[in-house]
C-alpha cells in the first residue's frame, strides 16, 4: 500500500471521529523519519484514544499494522508509526504545547480538503 493510500485510510478515519485540525506534512525532504506526518488533536482524552483506535483499526483492516505505537495507555500524545507515515493524535492542549507544526515549518503541507466531509451549515 503506498503512503498516499494509508493518508488517504487515516484522514478518513480521523474526520469520521470528528479530529479537529487535520493536517498531513509532506516531511521526505527534511528528514529521514518518514515521508509524511498526519497531525489531528481531539477535545478530550477519550476522544483522543478513540481517533487512535480508529486509524489503527482502519489500516489495520486492509492489512498495514503500526511498525511502532506509543500513549496507548491513557496518554495525551498518540503516535502511530507506519514507517513512511507517522500519525501524531494530541489531545487539544498537548498539541498546543507542542507545536508541532511549528518545528516542521519547512514541510510542504498537503491539500486533504477533498478527503473531508463537509459539513452542512
Amino acid at each position: 500500500m503506498t503512503a498516499e493510500e494509508k493518508i488517504k485510510i487515516a484522514v478518513k478515519a480521523l474526520d469520521s471521529k470528528r479530529a479537529e485540525n487535520i493536517q498531513v506534512l509532506k516531511i521526505s525532504d527534511l528528514t529521514i523519519l518518514g515521508d509524511y506526518f498526519i497531525i489531528a488533536n481531539g477535545t478530550s482524552t477519550t476522544q483522543t484514544k478513540a481517533l487512535a483506535e480508529e486509524v489503527e483499526y482502519q489500516l489495520s483492516q486492509q492489512g498495514e499494522e503500526p511498525h511502532h505505537r506509543e500513549g496507548m495507555t491513557g496518554s495525551n500524545w498518540y503516535i502511530l508509526d507506519y514507517t513512511d507515515i507517522i500519525i501524531h493524535i494530541f489531545y487539544q492542549e498537548t498539541r498546543e504545547f507542542y507545536r508541532l507544526e511549528q518545528l516542521w515549518a519547512d514541510a510542504e503541507q498537503i491539500d486533504i480538503s477533498d478527503l473531508l466531509i463537509k459539513e452542512e451549515t
